[in-house]
C-alpha cells in the first residue's frame, strides 16, 4: 500500500500511524476514475460539537434562524437546556469545516434525573444548504453516466461509531439534505446512548419530513404562540431484546413438557417430593471468551431460578464440553467458586473433552414445608397486583459486557449471596419456615402471588413473561425502578446479576434480601404486553403482546395454594 499511495501522489501511510495521506479521498477516487463513488459521497459529515468555536457557530446559526428569520424568539433562543452538561450538540460541517447545521439532544427535564426520556430540539440549517442546495449556485451534483440506467443506488444510512455519527447517501436524495441527515443522526445517537423515549416538538411545516423519516405524530401543541406537533421516534430496543431471546419459545417447546400451573416457569416441582428442578445453559461464545466467569454464572443463574420459585438450593449437576483438560479446568474453577460462595454442593455431572465449548447446569432446590408446600409460580399474578423489583445495585458492568451484564455478585460475601437467593424460601412455608440467620425469610406474609428472576430478556422482558404467564399485561413506572448509574435502556435490557420481579396485592411485605433493595415500580393490568409509564403520565408500549407465546400458565389447573396467593 505505501507504494500505491506514493504512485497516486500521497505520502506512505503505515497501519497504526497517525499520519494521513496528503491527498484527500475524493482526489484519490478521481485518479482511480471512480466517479460513481465520488458522486455518492455526502457533501458534509455530522459529529458532536468538540470545540468552543463550533458550538458558538451553532448558537449564531440558531439565533439567525429562530430569532431573525422565523421570529419565534425576540433576540435569543437560549434556554435551560443549553446549560445542562448532559446536552449533546450534533453539528453538520461541510468539507471546509464550516458549520452548516446542527441539532441538540438532552434529557426532557433539565434539572431532573436522566430516565432515558430525551428530546431533540433547535434543529437549524444554513439557508444555503436547505432542500439539497450547495454553496456556489445551489446546484445539485450531476449523476455520472451509468452503463445500466436502472441500477439501484445504495440507501442512505446513519451510523454511530466511537462517538461520531456519519452519514452516507446519494446526492439529491433525502439523506443528502442537511436537516433530515441531522434528524437521522440524532436518532442514532439517542438509541446508542440508551434512550427509550425520544421526542421532538416540530413546526407544522416540518411534520411531513419527520413522518417520512419514520417518526409518529403524538398530538398538536403550541410553542411560542405557533402551532407545533409533538413527534416521537419509535425505539424498539426492548422489543428487539425480547424477540432475540424469548419469542421463539412457544413454537419450539409448547406442549413438550411442563407441570400444570408452572409452564414456562423458572423451575418445575418434582412430582411427589418437595424438590424443585431448574436447568440453564451458558452461551458457548461466553464460555470460550471467559471460562471462569461462565462457570460462576452457571451457578448464579440456576440459584436465581430456584430463588424465584421459593426454593433453597440443595445441589447442582453440571454438563461440560471443552476442547482440552486445561480449558475444562478453568470452567470448573469458576463453577467451584460459585458453588462454594452460594453454599450449594456439586453432586456430579459429565465432562467431555475434545469438543466445542458447552456448559449447562441443573439445580435442585427444596421448598420448605415438605411435599405439601407449593413453589411460587411465575403465573400467579392478577390485574391490579403491585409489581416489585428486588435487585442488587452494587457492582459494575462486567468488563467486555458493558450494557449487557451487570456484575453484582462476584464482590459479595457468601453470607450476602445466600441471603439474596433464599429471600423467598421461607415465605412459602409459613410459620414453620426456617427463619434463622441468613435465611432472608420475612414470614408467610411476604409470599408473593408470582415471581420470576430477571433473565437475559432484561427487566422489561421478564416482566412481560410474568404478565403473559399470569394472563395479563403490565405497566412499569420508569421513575420508580431501582437503578445504578447506568443508562435506562441498558438497565432494562441487561442481565442484572441478581434481580427478582414479584407481583402481590398492595401492602404485602417486601422480602428481606440482604444487600438487595426492593421497590414497588408498576402493576399488572388487563390486556397484554408491557408499557412504560413516564413522569408526565405518558405511557409508551415496549412489548406489544406475549413474550414467549407459551401463554398463561394456569388455565383450570391451578392448585388451591395458587388460588389463595392470587387473592
Amino acid at each position: 500500500m505505501p507504494e500505491v499511495t506514493a504512485l497516486l501522489g500521497g505520502e506512505p501511510t503505515i497501519a497504526g500511524s497517525s499520519r494521513l495521506p496528503a491527498e484527500p479521498m475524493p482526489d484519490l477516487l478521481a485518479l482511480l476514475g471512480d466517479a460513481a463513488t465520488r458522486w455518492r459521497l455526502a457533501p458534509f459529515d455530522i459529529a458532536p460539537a468538540d470545540d468552543a468555536a463550533s458550538a458558538a457557530a451553532y448558537r449564531r446559526l440558531r439565533r439567525r434562524v429562530f430569532a431573525d428569520e422565523q421570529g419565534l424568539f425576540d433576540r435569543d433562543d437560549r434556554d435551560e437546556f443549553d446549560d445542562d452538561p448532559r446536552t449533546v450538540v450534533l453539528l453538520a460541517r461541510d468539507h471546509a469545516g464550516e458549520v452548516i447545521g446542527g441539532v441538540r439532544l438532552h434529557p426532557a427535564v433539565a434539572d431532573g434525573p436522566d430516565l432515558g426520556w430525551w428530546c431533540g430540539s433547535r434543529l437549524a440549517v444554513d439557508p444555503a444548504y436547505r432542500h439539497g442546495a450547495r454553496r456556489g449556485g445551489g446546484r445539485k451534483a450531476e449523476k455520472p453516466p451509468s452503463r445500466t440506467a436502472a441500477a439501484p443506488r445504495p440507501a442512505p444510512y446513519a451510523a454511530s461509531r466511537a462517538g461520531r455519527t456519519e452519514l452516507s447517501g446519494g446526492a439529491g436524495r433525502t439523506a443528502d439534505y442537511v436537516g433530515p441527515a441531522l434528524v437521522r443522526a440524532a436518532c442514532a445517537y439517542a438509541e446508542g446512548a440508551g434512550v427509550l423515549r425520544f421526542e421532538a416538538t416540530v413546526q407544522e411545516a416540518a411534520e411531513r419530513m419527520f413522518r417520512h423519516l419514520g417518526w409518529a405524530a403524538v398530538r398538536p401543541v403550541t410553542v411560542a404562540a405557533r402551532p407545533h406537533v409533538l413527534m416521537r421516534w419509535p425505539i424498539g430496543r426492548i422489543a428487539a431484546a425480547v424477540a432475540a431471546t424469548k419469542a421463539p419459545l412457544g413454537s419450539l417447546v409448547g406442549g413438550l413438557a411442563g407441570m400444570p400451573g408452572f409452564v414456562g416457569d423458572d423451575g418445575v416441582p418434582v412430582p411427589g417430593s418437595d424438590l424443585v428442578a431448574a436447568c440453564d445453559a451458558i452461551v458457548p461464545s461466553m464460555v470460550e471468551r471467559d471460562p471462569e466467569w461462565a462457570g460462576w454464572c452457571a451457578v448464579l443463574v440456576n440459584v436465581n431460578d430456584l430463588c424465584a420459585m421459593g426454593a433453597a438450593p440443595v445441589g447442582l449437576l453440571d454438563a461440560l464440553g471443552a476442547r482440552d483438560a486445561s480449558f475444562a479446568a478453568r470452567v470448573l474453577s469458576g463453577l467451584r467458586q460459585g458453588a462454594e460462595a452460594y453454599g450449594v454442593p456439586v453432586l456430579g455431572g459429565h465432562t467431555q473433552l475434545g469438543v466445542p465449548a458447552a456448559l449447562s447446569v441443573t439445580a435442585l432446590g427444596r421448598v420448605p414445608g415438605g411435599p405439601a408446600a407449593q413453589p411460587v409460580p411465575g403465573g400467579g399474578g392478577r390485574p391490579g397486583h403491585e409489581v416489585r423489583l428486588t435487585v442488587d445495585l452494587g457492582g459494575q458492568w462486567r468488563p467486555g459486557y458493558t450494557g449487557r451484564q451487570w456484575d453484582s455478585t462476584s464482590h459479595r460475601s457468601p453470607a450476602e449471596l445466600r441471603a439474596m437467593v433464599r429471600c423467598l424460601a421461607g415465605a412459602v412455608a409459613g410459620a414453620g419456615a426456617d427463619s434463622g440467620p441468613g435465611s432472608g425469610s420475612a414470614g408467610s406474609g411476604a409470599r408473593p402471588a408470582a415471581a420470576k428472576d430477571v433473565s437475559m430478556a432484561g427487566i422489561a422482558g421478564t416482566l412481560g413473561m410474568l404478565a403473559e404467564a399470569s394472563g395479563c399485561g403490565a405497566v412499569l413506572d420508569v421513575a420508580r425502578v431501582p437503578r445504578p448509574a447506568a443508562a435506562m435502556g441498558d438497565w432494562l435490557t441487561c442481565f442484572p446479576g441478581f434481580g427478582l420481579l414479584t407481583a402481590a396485592p398492595a401492602g404485602t411485605p417486601f422480602p428481606a434480601a440482604g444487600p438487595a433493595q426492593t421497590a414497588a415500580c408498576g402493576e399488572l393490568t388487563a390486556g397484554r404486553g408491557v408499557r412504560l409509564r413516564w413522569p408526565d403520565g405518558e405511557e409508551t408500549e415496549v412489548v406489544a403482546g406475549d413474550v414467549t407465546g407459551l401463554g398463561p400458565a394456569r388455565g383450570d389447573d391451578r392448585s388451591p395454594a395458587q388460588e389463595k396467593d392470587a387473592s
